[in-house]
């Protein structure tokens, strides 16, 4: 989810998405991490990628969500936020309860 999550406003390579991930979600995933995932997700049609000639240096394999990249997308956020309300739930009285032995 949080792949498909960083390619939502546009295009990125996947460099740029391990640098996306870390800076906006303090997920670190290595370059050997990344590619498969990229790869399973453009298999699932998800993604597109089209190689893209560099100014400097080599080329690079930008990738771009589908239309069904953004459903799937949708659906997996919307379930997330489900989720994570729902552990929310669960934790709070366990956080409550360290406020007040303080």
């Amino acid at each position: 989810m949080a792949t498909l999550a960083s390619l939502w406003n546009g295009r990125l390579y996947g460099l740029e998405i391990i640098r996306f991930l870390e800076t906006h979600s303090q997920l670190v995933l290595a370059e050997g991490t990344i590619y498969p995932i990229l790869n399973r997700l453009k298999n699932e049609a998800f993604l597109t990628s089209e190689w893209v000639e560099a100014d400097a240096g080599h080329p690079r394999k930008y990738y771009s969500l589908t239309d069904t990249g953004r459903q799937r997308l949708r659906l997996m956020a919307t379930a997330w936020v489900d989720f994570s309300r729902g552990v929310g739930n669960l934790i709070e009285p366990v956080l409550a309860t360290q406020e007040t032995s303080r």
